[in-house]
């Protein structure tokens, strides 16, 4: 079967992570989300997709050389929603069957084959679904008697239950109905309506539930839990690779990967699952605890301990700093003594700021998001769930409580007395 990507979302609810890259971009234990899709569909027996991207086409093009696929690709000017999107696939369909997958679901590799074997048997529409505690964030879908009955977009109650899990398999008759598809109450040609038309015309849609694990990254801190789930899941992808230097006194358990031509000094502990980049140095006198993700070109050094957390590329977290639970974007530098809290004291599920709303992150540690070109002083402590905007700097001993936006300068306030002793004893003289 072919395969049609959506790849074309502003991902505005992951600032500042999006600012200069696509939501499909952003790395997952080593490699963009987008990749691991076309990888899994790749294991899967496809062997031919269209991205539909929106900005930054080439540097989408770019993460996706040799991927082992025939790729084509087709722009969505303007956001105007996934049944849009879709639309934009019929010439490359041109008749055939084939799987619509969103660009920013992670799932296990074989459960796209599990949703090509549901649509042979059933011979109609295939829509996945996962199973929830909390629905309000994605379509919510009934189903009776094996069959889709009703989908409901982001539901305003708060529920658990059965979701759209972004994964489907179609012939090639949606597009007719995707023509008819009406703009939503949010402004947008939705693909859930689409289906849901579909479904009231007395045409089956058929449930794919996903088994084991799923990811949708609409938020920073799914990429943190994509981050863990695909580590414990692809345990074998992770190893020391070639002229990679390791010092005596250094200490590796694995699973780790580390990429070439980095250094692991002396007295650095690495526990994995780790992700470890090209080119870094590692250490000396540094804890790398499990399930952290370090990019290329970064220095991770004395007494630091990162755990839990993702740092992208270029940055540097050089001494007697703690990120924990925390995503670090490409090319920051944090001073001496840098500290991400991530737990509050009454140990509460942390909540972050999100578009100016209040979003509960699902989490008991959550630490900091922390954008590009970010610059702090020594001593700087960011409080849990804080999210910094890109080219900020923070100046000396500061404590952030709240959400820092780009290009901004954060110094503390301080009056500074000096008297100089000899003054003192002529004065009292």
């Amino acid at each position: 079967m072919k395969a049609v990507v959506l790849a074309a979302g502003e991902g505005t609810r992951m600032y500042p992570l999006t600012c200069t890259r696509p939501k499909p971009l952003l790395p997952v234990s080593g490699k963009p989300i987008l990749r691991r899709v076309l990888e899994g569909l790749r294991a899967n027996g496809v062997n031919e997709a269209l991205i539909v991207v929106g900005r930054r086409m080439d540097a989408v093009k770019d993460v996706l050389r040799e991927v082992g696929l025939r790729l084509e690709y087709v722009v969505q000017e303007k956001p105007q929603g996934t049944a849009h999107a879709a639309s934009l696939a019929e010439g490359f369909v041109d008749g055939d069957d084939f799987l619509l997958v969103n660009g920013d679901v992670l799932v296990p590799e074989g459960f796209y084959g599990k949703v090509m074997d549901v649509f042979r048997r059933s011979g109609g529409n295939v829509i996945s679904i996962a199973r929830v505690e909390e629905a309000s964030n994605y379509g919510l879908v009934e189903v009776k008697d094996g069959r889709v009955v009703r989908i409901v977009e982001k539901p305003e109650t708060h529920t658990c239950g059965l979701v759209n899990a972004g994964i489907y398999a179609f012939t090639s008759e949606l597009f007719r109905e995707l023509k008819k598809t009406s703009v939503s109450k949010r402004g947008e040609y939705e693909l859930t309506d689409t289906i849901q038309r579909i479904i009231d015309q007395g045409e089956p849609v058929t449930p794919c539930e996903v088994e084991g694990w799923w990811v949708d990254v609409g938020y920073p801190w799914d990429l943190l839990r994509a981050n863990e789930l695909v580590m414990k899941d692809k345990e074998e992808e992770l190893m020391i690779q070639e002229n990679v230097k390791v010092e005596d006194g250094a200490i590796i358990r694995p699973p780790v990967h580390v990429g070439e031509g980095s250094t692991v000094k002396a007295g650095a502990y690495i526990e994995g699952p780790v992700y470890i980049g090209r080119e870094n140095i590692i250490g000396p006198n540094c804890y790398v605890r499990p399930y952290t993700s370090i990019g290329n070109h970064c220095h991770i050094g004395n007494a630091c301990e990162i755990k839990n957390s993702i740092i992208m590329d270029g940055t540097n977290v050089a001494h007697l700093s703690y990120i924990g639970d925390s995503i670090i974007s490409e090319n920051v530098n944090l001073g001496a003594g840098t500290i991400t809290a991530n737990l509050r004291l009454d140990e509460k599920r942390v909540f972050s700021t999100v578009k100016g709303k209040k979003i509960d992150t699902g989490r008991r540690k959550m630490g900091a998001v922390i954008g590009e070109n970010v610059k702090t002083g020594i001593g700087v402590m960011f409080m849990p769930g804080v999210i910094i905007g890109p080219n900020t700097m923070i100046g000396p001993n500061v404590v952030v409580t709240e959400n820092i936006p780009q290009d901004a300068i954060v110094i503390l306030k301080q009056e500074i007395q000096v008297t100089q002793l000899k003054e003192k004893e002529q004065s009292r003289s």
